[in-house]
């Protein structure tokens, strides 16, 4: 399905979070074309489930959108890093919760369209509260517990936004492991 060759691929900018190649290429009818693609080592995301039902969000300022979201819990993997052991650091690391079980939903490409960024979507159950250990972007976090309803409400009032955080939250009801 490729219709294209790479001309010429270089990376413009290495940045902390991500890094920026351009690749000029030439479709097979000899049109030109550039693509950028924003080169990211991925990420995990954790839907973390209470005994009780409740699952734990965290409100956090967005700097590129310079809005608070709430959001499941997430972090950027280290290069090499194994997704569930980022997924095990970001849940303590934001929540201060630790899982006795933590099971992997699924994976999604966040923009595919111009980003290489993978989130590894896990479901935390068995929790245990605990002291958070966050950075120093993070400090003003603060965590919510939401049960089934309050999460709908807060998707159809947009105050539940966030894409990664909409996808862990279908991915765990529609495998049966997340409530309503």
């Amino acid at each position: 399905m490729k219709n294209f060759k790479v001309i010429k691929s270089e990376t413009l900018f290495r940045g902390k979070v991500f890094d920026l190649q351009v690749d000029q290429i030439e479709y097979n009818s000899g049109n030109p074309g550039v693509r950028e693609i924003a080169i990211h080592p991925g990420g995990a995301v954790v839907v973390p489930v209470k005994d009780d039902g409740k699952i734990i969000f965290v409100k956090q300022f967005r700097y590129p959108l310079q809005k608070v979201l709430l959001e499941l819990p997430a972090g950027k993997l280290e290069v090499g890093e194994d997704p569930m052991k980022c997924a095990t650091r970001e849940l303590e690391e934001e929540t201060g919760y630790r899982a006795e079980t933590i099971t992997k939903l699924g994976a999604i490409y966040t923009t595919p369209g111009f980003c290489t960024e993978v989130l590894h979507i896990y479901l935390a159950k068995n929790l245990t509260p605990g002291e958070h250990r966050r950075e120093e972007g993070e400090h003003g976090m603060e965590v919510i517990e939401l049960d089934g309803d309050e999460i709908k409400e807060k998707i159809i009032n947009g105050e539940l936004v966030d894409a990664k955080s909409l996808s862990g939250l279908l991915m765990a009801k529609t495998n049966g492991n997340g409530k309503e």
